[in-house]
């Protein structure tokens, strides 16, 4: 059977993927931000995993304000580099698995949470970014993704508590998988950042740090925040951060397991105008 072996969560900032593609990764105001991954890329080489199931938010790309599932789960075979105003990402195209994307949403729409099946998807920086970073700048990803777009642009976003039940819906449909496939499953979005109006430019050291130290501790705790917390104290975009609380509810010690051993933790402000959180948690 398909087993998850690991949680990784990460910032996904846009001027992240910019800083790789122009090669400025060596500059001085970056190169904090591209070590805090240096771990990361050799533990994933080392790692090897079969698929990869990243939840990430679309950034009014594939889905307009026409139309915004709250949840969206990727079927297809692949997936092109989304053009975001100034041309794709030169990164590679996303090979998908739609076999095990249709096993889950089979799975977690019999167990009661609604999912948009999405054919036709591409994907913008919320997903290319985390790839670049845990992978670098290889002519092909190592592994099939499967993209989980989750609102967190447009209000009401899901709440916290949803997304950590869902993660273990995505838990108990990945287990079930009739084939040994090595599995991860990946938060992004965050960390306390606030784009625009009187507070543009807000980080909260401390909420982060609070937030990653519960994220490991106490997630079912954590998972019961309210939407206002994440406004008021880490900022409008600060709610991406629900989706970190899918990964962590996919993990095995909600069902009774040991506790994930942390094998990464990284914090830095600034990038750009926000705070870059990474944690990598590994099933016992």
């Amino acid at each position: 059977m398909a087993r998850i072996s690991s949680s990784v969560y990460t910032s996904h900032v846009p001027a992240v993927g910019a800083a790789l593609d122009l090669g400025k990764t060596a500059e001085a105001y970056w190169q904090p931000v591209f070590k805090g991954y240096d771990f990361s890329k050799q533990w994933e080489e080392e790692q090897q995993p079969d698929v990869i199931f990243l939840v990430f938010n679309d950034h009014a790309t594939a889905f307009s304000l026409d139309l915004i599932p709250t949840f969206a789960i990727g079927t297809a075979a692949e997936f092109q580099p989304a053009d975001e105003g100034w041309g794709p990402r030169p990164v590679p195209k996303v090979i998908g698995h739609p076999k095990l994307a249709a096993h889950i949403a089979q799975s977690v729409i019999q167990d009661d949470f609604d999912l948009t099946i999405v054919n036709k998807m591409d994907v913008d920086h919320g997903l290319t970014v985390p790839l670049s970073l845990m992978f670098g700048q290889p002519q092909a990803w190592p592994c099939p993704v499967i993209p989980f777009a989750v609102n967190v642009v447009q209000y009401p976003p899901p709440s916290g508590r949803r997304c950590f039940m869902l993660g273990q819906a995505i838990r108990k449909a990945i287990e079930s998988y009739d084939e040994p496939l090595n599995v991860q499953v990946w938060g992004t979005g965050g960390m306390s950042h606030q784009l625009q109006g009187p507070r543009a430019g807000l980080i909260n050291k401390e909420w982060d740090t609070m937030f990653l130290d519960r994220l490991i501790d106490d997630p079912d705790g954590l998972s019961k925040m309210p939407h206002l917390d994440y406004v008021r104290e880490a900022g409008s975009e600060g709610i991406e951060l629900v989706m970190w609380l899918i990964a962590r509810g996919a993990m095995s010690d909600l069902r009774g397991g040991k506790k994930p051993t942390v094998r990464h933790r990284f914090y830095h402000v600034p990038a750009s105008n926000t705070a870059v959180g990474h944690l990598i948690l590994e099933n016992n």
